[in-house]
């Protein structure tokens, strides 16, 4: 059932390959990676495909893959990609065991994004990573995650079940440029966040707690919380976000 998904990508390719020039005023193409059923079924919220195409981009869903060549190949199709929420990350990438039973892992769908990572970093393409995708990146570029906040961090964390938080931002970041440089009211979704950031990124955000909520690079902008499912809510200030985006993504 998986390669069903691979006939549009295929299109993609081979639109991607033609000897005609895109113009500079398409919309770009970007790729986003997807969660599994419990029946091995690609999914994702339509608020991330709904939040890309608001802002002008043309989504891209990408399925599960299994070889190098295959993360490769999407990279070289899409301009920009967006690594979504999900199953908690294999602590065996930041040279852990599993904590406890809240830790939930699928390794198909791990195996699939290191490799989608690792060539998304190995271009100059741009990186929105939302709540796992932010945890993902961060471990793929030597950091490490708590893997679960209550337990080993604080049992007063904001986590999980859509709650709400307010966030502080540094003077001058991305954020604070979009959305103003006062405190943020944003959404929790996910037991698990940044522990120990990577070398080379820049921290800009932490919540009361002083958990990691966003961090940067020049190719990379994370999140720890959804800004998809606050544009679906209504939220319509988030968007310049995924515009600014799709904006870098052309």
């Amino acid at each position: 059932m998986r390669r069903t998904f691979f006939l549009p990508l295929v299109l993609i390719l081979l639109s991607a390959c033609s000897p005609q020039p895109r113009n500079s005023s398409d919309k770009p193409l970007i790729g986003i990676t997807c969660s599994r059923s419990s029946k091995g079924a690609t999914q994702l919220a339509v608020t991330y495909t709904e939040a890309i195409t608001k802002a002008g981009g043309v989504p891209v869903v990408i399925p599960t893959l299994e070889t190098e060549e295959e993360a490769q190949a999407i990279l070289a199709a899409v301009d920009g990609i967006v690594f979504s929420g999900g199953e908690d990350v294999n602590p065996a990438w930041y040279g852990e065991e599993i904590w406890n039973e809240t830790v939930h892992i699928d390794y198909i769908r791990d195996h699939s994004d290191s490799l989608l990572a690792r060539a998304a970093l190995a271009t100059d393409k741009p990186i929105l990573a939302i709540c796992r995708g932010e945890q993902l990146i961060n471990v793929m570029l030597g950091g490490s995650l708590w893997q679960d906040l209550p337990s080993q961090k604080m049992p007063k964390n904001r986590h999980g079940g859509g709650s709400t938080h307010t966030i502080g931002l540094e003077e001058g970041c991305i954020l604070a440029q979009l959305m103003g440089p006062d405190s943020l009211l944003v959404n929790s979704y996910h037991h698990q966040a940044v522990k120990d950031p990577a070398p080379g990124i820049h921290v800009i955000a932490y919540d009361e707690d002083g958990i990691v909520e966003a961090y940067e690079t020049d190719q990379i902008l994370a999140v720890q919380f959804h800004p998809e499912k606050l544009v679906k809510e209504g939220e319509t200030r988030w968007i310049p976000l995924f515009e600014t985006f799709v904006e870098r993504c052309k």
